[in-house]
């Protein structure tokens, strides 16, 4: 199991735009874009911070996910996402030690992006998303030269 480090920090907010001044305003983050993620029922702010990226999540209906989390809880940060190498590998490796998967399998993002997420009772409240970007292989991975020739 490889954790490559945290890919984003993901932080319910009531409205973007508002959301964004402080990040934007104050700490002089770039907003790179707004996402429209139906199947996930948020609209989604990226702003990247070095190597990695605050997320803003603003629900698109007050009863999926999301908008549960922020009617009960308010806004604030809702989940850590951490990056694997493989994904698949990575969610065997906890079943096994006990720890409780919130998704059996990978969701798949449009762009080929998996993901999953660890419940917040095996994490000690923390809601964990695990997410594993599709690359390309480099000439360490499967012993292949240039060219695609192999010794």
């Amino acid at each position: 199991m490889t954790i490559i480090g945290i890919n984003h920090v993901a932080i319910v907010v009531p409205d973007l735009e508002a959301g964004q001044r402080f990040w934007v305003d104050a700490l002089g983050l770039s907003l790179d874009h707004v996402a429209h993620v139906p199947e996930e029922g948020v609209d989604v702010a990226f702003l990247p911070a070095g190597n990695t990226e605050i997320e803003l999540l603003q629900p698109l209906d007050e009863n999926n996910g999301v908008g549960k989390f922020l009617r009960k809880r308010g806004p604030g940060i809702h989940h850590i996402c951490l990056e694997v190498a493989h994904i698949e590998e990575t969610m065997s490796i906890l079943r096994d030690k006990g720890v409780r998967l919130l998704n059996e399998t990978p969701r798949t993002n449009p762009d080929g992006r998996k993901y999953a997420f660890v419940h917040p009772k095996s994490t000690g409240g923390v809601l964990v998303e695990l997410y594993q970007i599709p690359h390309t292989p480099d000439l360490h991975e499967d012993d292949q030269k240039p060219g695609g020739y192999e010794d």
